[in-house]
C-alpha cells in the first residue's frame, strides 16, 4: 500500500504540483509585465485628454483673460465660443505687389484696422496684388482640434476607462506682487488603473508618495506657476 502511495505520489501529484507552482510563478512573472502594459496604454490615452483639456484652457484664458474651473464651461466655449486670429495676405517680399498696396492706399485714404479691413474688401472683389493683414474671429470649433478624429469634446470630462470625472480646479493667485491665473487638470491612478491589480495600483501610489509626487497624471498647478506642464513632461 506504501509503495502504490509513492507511486501515486512520484508520477501524479508531484507533477501536478511542479505545473501548479510553475504556473503561480510564471503569473507572479508576468502580471507586474502585463500591467505596466496597460498603465502604459491607459496613460498614453489620458495624457491625450489632458493636452486638450489644456489646449482649451490656453485658448479660454487668451479670450478671456482667465482659467475655468469645469469642463462644462470649456465644452461650452469650445462649441459656441470664437477666437481672434490674423489672416495675412501676400508677401512683404513680392516687391509689385507692396508697390501696388502703396498706390492703393494712397487713394484710400484710411489707416489702421479700417484700411486694413477695405483692403480685404477689394481682395475678396478680385484685387488680388495686394500685402496686408487682417484680424477676424472664427468659431472655437473651426480652429482646435480640426480634423481631429479622436477628440470628442463630451469625451474630455471623464477618466479614460473609468467614467469618473477629471479633477480640475482653476484660481487666481498672487505670485510676487502679481495676479495670475493657475489651473491643474488630474486623473489619479485609483481611476485611471481600476480594473488592474489592486495590489500593484497601491504599491505604485505608495511609490509616488514616498517621491512627494502626485499618484496620477496632472497638467497645470494651482501652488505655483509651470507653464501649465504635465507631470509626465
Amino acid at each position: 500500500m506504501t509503495s502504490i502511495v509513492k507511486k501515486l505520489f512520484t508520477w501524479l501529484i508531484l507533477p501536478a504540483l511542479i505545473v501548479l507552482l510553475t504556473y503561480l510563478l510564471v503569473q507572479g512573472i508576468m502580471q507586474p509585465v502585463k500591467f505596466n502594459e496597460q498603465k502604459a496604454f491607459r496613460e498614453s490615452i489620458a495624457v491625450q485628454r489632458l493636452k486638450d483639456i489644456r489646449d482649451l484652457q490656453v485658448a479660454y484664458k487668451n479670450v478671456n483673460g482667465k482659467y475655468v474651473s469645469t469642463i462644462d464651461s470649456l465644452k461650452n466655449f469650445y462649441n459656441n465660443g470664437k477666437i481672434k486670429v490674423v489672416m495675412q495676405v501676400g508677401s512683404k517680399d513680392d516687391s509689385l505687389a507692396m508697390v501696388n498696396t502703396k498706390k492703393v492706399t494712397a487713394r484710400l485714404r484710411l489707416k489702421g484696422e479700417k484700411l486694413n479691413q477695405k483692403l480685404y474688401e477689394l481682395y475678396q472683389a478680385g484685387e488680388k496684388n495686394l500685402v496686408f493683414s487682417v484680424n477676424s474671429e472664427v468659431p472655437v470649433r473651426d480652429t482646435l482640434f480640426h480634423g481631429r478624429t479622436d477628440f470628442h469634446v463630451d469625451s474630455l470630462e471623464f477618466i479614460p476607462f473609468s467614467g469618473e470625472a477629471v479633477e480640475m480646479s482653476a484660481i487666481t493667485k498672487m505670485v510676487s506682487g502679481v495676479k495670475v491665473p493657475l489651473f491643474e487638470a488630474k486623473m489619479p491612478y485609483a481611476a485611471l488603473l481600476k480594473g488592474l491589480d489592486e495590489q500593484l495600483i497601491i504599491n505604485l501610489e505608495a511609490e509616488k508618495d514616498d517621491q512627494g509626487r502626485y499618484a496620477g497624471l496632472m497638467v497645470g498647478s494651482i501652488d505655483a506657476p509651470n507653464n501649465n506642464a504635465g507631470n509626465w513632461e
